[in-house]
């Protein structure tokens, strides 16, 4: 039976040490929350560091930890060593990925050595796990620390539905491709078949990196990738409604409620409160507070700021220096504001239970939360809940993911200290009346969409993501059928491979410099050449002279320019049809336009077609131009005997009769191969696939409607199949 394995850095259980004895603690974090019911009754497991380094435990320690793990609370612990700590989750997550993420760039750092620590751990991750794992079970891994983590899976496990949500924000293009490691992250990601975010923003974000760094489209946020369909989708998490909504009756809360009620003395009480971090924008927000005293001195003596910042990497000289800087802002303004009777901001550098958060909350005449970025920010939402005479007022930054939800509520831009001191004169200022009509909008939507709604709609997606993936793929995958296409090629006398090239043999390159052939690719056809039983052909829309350039020096028949030209070996090249030239001005006249208007793109002429590149293009761009292009040439095409054909990135304008499966054609006459292979990768191939006969291998690169009868993950893969057939003489 299939089940539910759940993965994330840390597990929603902290082991802890006290006098040499072990403790277990659960968390009651919003993760744990949301995926509790999941967790407890699909018998699911739950991977995750348990918060010990290994040099803090001994061998029987770790026995008896994860004992204890999986038969009490259904989790696998993943050991790391403190070095591993230190340079993975300390050194690349904390420091190359969180400041980047949040569009801190100049924090951004770029260490080799942390690198590795990350690949290293996501490898450890994988490998505790890959026995749990069954080839049908449902996977869903968690946030920045493991975006590695889905592509290993899903290699392994290729059956398995893998998800993968990131907490925190997804960059722009234009931060994210700044980091060194970029397609490696990307490509990591895109080992699940949903991809999940906050905000439709991240979405955007994350869609964008995806088309101008590995050149992927999306429809309707569908990603086509290798062999796979990937859905990329926004889940905006949500909390414990009924929680913090609800009675609570515990002696802790009761006493820190009394507190807090006496204290208060009548003023009127503004909350903030956050993780010590220089991505919540809290010293801003203090300045913003001063602004508000002197812009609005009726307020002096009236109002109180409760200032909650929770301990966070207080070793790290860049945490402390702001914990120094926000004291000292503190002690200014109090300073300067303060009497005898009254004290402007209330610091507390501390952390709260839950509880006693929700005493604070219920207190609050409002919440001022100005993240300068924040994947969701929670505490918004849970200040609503909590307030449930509806009478608490969120002012939140429009950068907080959680403010696409709360439209309703006083949404400030986080750098503008005017406007923040303006949104909470508005939030003190707002009648009753109104503060419960958007309130009561906003618990709606909280109550709906809480955080186990959060969780299932994310898994029913994923369930459901994977299987159309499954079902509108109508070809058959040679890899997940091994061994088929080994047998026949082993039992075979005479053999014939139609070999695209780009996209086929090897990875799609900007440059002609960079698409030419590795020795890999070169001793593969050498090795297929010199089998007397094969006839080995590379049909391609690359140029004659490239093709023999790049390959000449192998015994290999090309056709060239899609099929117009063909040579075997020892003889000349010659043309499988007549041609002239005497469109070629006017269309290139065009093509030249439209190269100013769209820089990166160039022209490429061949003997009697031209080819116009737009690979490095802008894409959004590229988009409205290209219809234009077609238009235009259509237009200027429709009483010529020339088509426009379109591939990866490429329109070739060429006369209608040259199809590479033309070429095939003519060379399968009057020969008897009992065995024919045909593969390629885009539109310029359909052709080829529709003139080889029935029987024939037809293999298309990738997915997507094709007249292959097969699919192949990538060139990588088709590579290693060709390798396998050497392999099967």
């Amino acid at each position: 039976m299939s089940k539910i394995v759940f993965i994330s850095n840390r597990l929603p259980v902290t082991v802890s040490k006290t006098d040499g004895d072990l403790e277990y603690n659960r968390s009651i974090g919003g993760l744990a929350t949301g995926l509790k019911s999941f967790h407890e009754h699909a018998k699911s497991i739950w991977a995750g560091w348990p918060g010990l380094t290994d040099e803090q435990l001994t061998d029987n320690e770790k026995k008896n930890i994860r004992r204890k793990l999986k038969t009490g609370f259904q989790c696998l612990p993943v050991f790391l060593t403190e070095q591993e700590v230190n340079h993975y989750y300390y050194g690349f997550c904390n420091n190359t990925i969180w400041p980047l993420f949040h569009y801190f760039a100049f924090k951004t750092e770029y260490n080799e050595e942390t690198w590795e620590a990350y690949k290293n751990v996501n490898q450890k991750f994988f490998e505790e796990i890959e026995s749990t794992i069954g080839e049908t079970d449902t996977v869903w891994i968690h946030d920045y620390q493991l975006m590695l983590l889905p592509q290993l899976i899903k290699e392994r496990f290729p059956k398995a539905s893998v998800g993968f949500f990131l907490h925190i924000p997804f960059p722009s293009y234009e931060l994210f491709r700044l980091l060194v490691w970029r397609e490696e992250l990307l490509r990591g990601v895109l080992g699940a078949d949903l991809i999940g975010f906050h905000t439709y923003d991240y979405v955007r974000h994350f869609l964008s990196s995806a088309r101008r760094l590995l050149g992927l489209e999306h429809n309707l946020n569908k990603l086509t990738y290798e062999d796979r369909y990937i859905q990329v989708d926004a889940f905006p998490m949500g909390i414990d409604y009924d929680y913090f909504s609800g009675k609570i009756e515990s002696e802790e809360y009761k006493k820190e409620f009394r507190e807090i009620e006496d204290n208060k003395d009548g003023t009127k009480m503004i909350l903030s409160i956050d993780r010590l971090d220089y991505t919540k924008g809290i010293p801003q927000r203090i300045r913003a507070f001063e602004q508000f005293l002197e812009l609005y001195p009726e307020y002096q003596g009236k109002v109180r700021l409760n200032l909650i910042v929770a301990p966070s990497r207080t070793e790290v000289d860049s945490y402390d220096e702001l914990r120094r800087e926000i004291k000292e802002l503190v002690s200014e303004i109090n300073g300067k504001y303060g009497t005898v009777h009254w004290m402007p901001i209330w610091f507390f550098f501390q952390t709260f239970s839950q509880e006693s958060l929700i005493a604070f909350y219920r207190h609050a005449d409002m919440l001022l939360v100005t993240p300068l970025r924040d994947g969701m920010n929670l505490v918004a939402k849970e200040y609503t809940a909590s307030c449930t005479d509806y009478l608490g007022m969120v002012v939140i930054s429009e950068t907080a993911g959680a403010a696409s939800e709360m439209g309703e509520a006083i949404v400030v831009n986080a750098n503008d200290s005017l406007a923040i001191a303006r949104g909470i004169k508005d939030a003190l200022d707002m009648p009753p009346e109104e503060k419960i009509a958007i309130n009561k909008i906003i618990h709606k939507r909280l109550k709906r969409y809480n955080v186990e709604f959060w969780a299932g709609e994310f898994i029913s997606s994923l369930l459901h993501t994977a299987l159309d993936s499954v079902t509108t793929n109508t070809q058959i995958s040679i890899e997940k059928n091994s061994g088929l296409i080994e047998n026949a090629y082993s039992h075979a006398k005479k053999r014939v491979l139609f070999l695209d090239y780009d996209g086929t043999l090897v990875g799609f390159k900007p440059t002609p410099e960079q698409a030419k052939p590795d020795e890999e690719i070169k001793n593969i056809l050498r090795t297929l050449s010199k089998d007397p039983k094969n006839t080995v052909v590379i049909i391609s829309g690359r140029d004659r002279y490239t093709l023999d350039k790049w390959l000449g020096d192998i015994n290999l028949h090309f056709f060239a320019s899609h099929g117009l030209w063909v040579r075997h070996p020892g003889r000349n090249w010659r043309m499988t049809v007549q041609l002239d030239n005497a469109w070629k001005k006017a269309i290139a006249h065009m093509l030249e336009l439209y190269t100013v208007h769209m820089p990166g793109s160039l022209i490429e002429e061949k003997d009697y077609s031209l080819a116009f590149h737009y690979r490095q293009c802008e894409p959004d761009m590229t988009t409205f131009k290209l219809n234009e292009l077609k238009e235009a040439l259509m237009s200027m095409t429709e009483t010529m005997s020339l088509e426009i054909q379109e591939g990866n990135k490429v329109l070739e304008i060429k006369d209608n009769r040259v199809k590479k499966g033309y070429g095939a054609v003519q060379f399968l006459q009057n020969q008897n191969y009992d065995f024919i292979l045909g593969v390629g990768d885009d539109f310029t191939d359909e052709d080829l696939f529709a003139s080889l006969p029935k029987e024939a291998f037809t293999i298309k690169i990738g997915v997507g409607s094709s007249a292959a009868r097969y699919n192949i993950k990538s060139w990588q893969s088709m590579r290693s199949l060709l390798q396998r057939l050497i392999n099967t003489r």
